[in-house]
């Protein structure tokens, strides 16, 4: 199978995924440069053919294909996509995890009452309103992602 009009980022990408070496010229080449994957096939995805690679050799690429109705939906895709690979990158690079669904919201909540515990008169009522303010964030978030607050929170 021949890949005709390839661009030069796609060849470094398929190099990538091949663990092979892109050479000017086939004169002097030897088994250390080719790269090698178990399956290749030509499918057809709408109206387009496109070569797939299966079981490759080191797998440092790959590609995503995004079909929709219209330009918008496209867009709208792709910038989604592009936020979760983002965050995907950022996990594995920092190796710490921020826990979401207003769980700081909560941890806020507890110091503040810890507080007021520990404060007294007119102050610690005040401080104790903020505290119930903050476990109410959890709660919306809750209700607006459609689960029940009372048993989340």
């Amino acid at each position: 199978m021949v890949i005709e009009h390839a661009d030069f980022d796609g060849m470094e990408r398929l190099s990538a995924v091949l663990g092979a070496e892109i050479l000017s010229t086939f004169d002097d080449h030897t088994s250390d440069v080719l790269g090698s994957c178990a399956h290749i096939e030509e499918i057809m995805i709408g109206e387009d053919k496109m070569i797939k690679f299966s079981g490759c050799a080191r797998n440092e690429a790959c590609s995503i294909i995004l079909r929709g109705s219209g330009i918008h939906i496209l867009d709208e895709a792709e910038r989604s996509l592009h936020d979760a690979i983002c965050v995907l990158v950022s996990a594995v690079k920092n190796h710490r995890i921020i826990y979401g669904g207003g769980n700081a919201e909560i941890r806020m909540a507890l110091a503040v009452q810890d507080l007021a515990n520990q404060i007294e008169g007119k102050q610690s009522l005040a401080i104790e309103a903020f505290a119930r303010a903050l476990r109410q964030l959890p709660t919306i978030i809750a209700d607006n992602a459609g689960y029940d607050s009372a048993e989340i929170v």
